[in-house]
């Protein structure tokens, strides 16, 4: 995965991401779509089969690149908390 940024500025952050698509994206905006602070968050493609895709998010108040690292921070903590489930209930089932 490759991230190149096309815009920064106080409110508004926009990445190209690289090697990525939809499975990756689309928990991120979710997650984003979700704080207060975010105004507007979103990705988009060129075309279905393109390996780039952009990640637009524009805050009403904080820093976005804070609000994007916490919005990570928070799918990592959702997808430990699935595993460690997942893996106590597979272990229960044998």
């Amino acid at each position: 995965m490759e991230l190149v940024t096309i815009k920064k500025s106080a409110k508004e952050l926009e990445l190209e991401i690289i090697g990525e698509g939809e499975t990756l994206l689309n928990p991120i905006t979710e997650v984003l779509l979700e704080f207060s602070d975010v105004d507007y968050a979103s990705y988009l493609s060129d075309h279905p089969e393109s390996k780039k895709r952009r990640l637009y998010i524009r805050v009403k108040k904080g820093d976005p690149v804070d609000i994007l690292k916490k919005a990570v921070k928070q799918l990592e903590d959702e997808i430990k908390t699935f595993s460690k489930s997942f893996e106590e209930k597979s272990k229960s089932k044998k």
